[in-house]
């Protein structure tokens, strides 16, 4: 009897000890990614995983190699645009010493210039980060720059980070509203814009496009 009440104890005591897990967007869209885990293609590095597998593992598309060639694999194969969507994976292009670019899968979309990733080998070298903020600060909005939440600073980092795009785990064609507009004026050089309409928008629509282009 007393060895049942020592084991029953120990239960609690373990159970008080273990931090609670909430769901989250990512988790009830895609499923439980801790659980998915175990099927992760981890590098021989004891305890080091890249952003790669991760991102493959919680999005779901299915592209192998160097984040910095995701962009281009998609073509053809899934749909991509510019519009942050839970599930998609944002592409980064390779910048300062970043030589092979970054992959985070959206785990969830606060408003227009604020998402929150899921990835891997960001702050810490092999290090899983979940729900971590990415700020657009692109001047027209349109996510071909953002700051991502940095773990040693405890903030976001002040680099403006390239992206190419969002990847979505579609065909392309079938999905609608992702920016494909946006992300044709992006790929164009400067001089060929269309010209942008004369009407500005409300002081207050968008304060950080208003505050990067100092009219705030």
């Amino acid at each position: 009897m007393r060895v049942y009440a020592k084991v029953t104890m120990l239960a609690l005591v373990a159970a008080c000890m273990t931090p609670a897990v909430a769901r989250t967007a990512l988790d009830d869209a895609l499923g439980n990614d801790a659980a998915a885990g175990s099927a992760l293609t981890v590098p021989k590095a004891p305890g080091h995983l890249e952003c790669v597998p991760y991102a493959r593992t919680t999005s779901g598309i299915q592209i192998y190699g160097d984040a910095h060639t995701w962009w281009g694999q998609a073509k053809g194969r899934y749909a991509t645009g510019r519009m942050p969507k839970v599930g998609a994976v944002m592409a980064i292009r390779p910048y300062n010493n970043s030589r092979l670019g970054h992959v985070a899968t959206v785990s969830k979309v606060l408003d227009s210039r604020t998402i929150l990733l899921s990835h891997a080998n960001w702050s810490v070298p092999g290090k899983v980060e979940r729900n971590v903020t990415a700020l657009d600060v692109s001047p027209d909005n349109d996510w071909s720059q953002v700051r991502i939440w940095y773990a040693p600073i405890h903030g976001l980092g002040t680099t403006h980070w390239p992206v190419s795009g969002f990847i979505y785990n579609a065909k392309p064609g079938t999905m609608r509203g992702l920016g494909e507009t946006r992300l044709a004026q992006a790929a164009q050089p400067a001089g060929k814009l269309a010209a942008k309409p004369a009407a500005r928008k409300g002081r207050h629509s968008d304060p950080i496009g208003a505050i990067i282009a100092g009219t705030y």
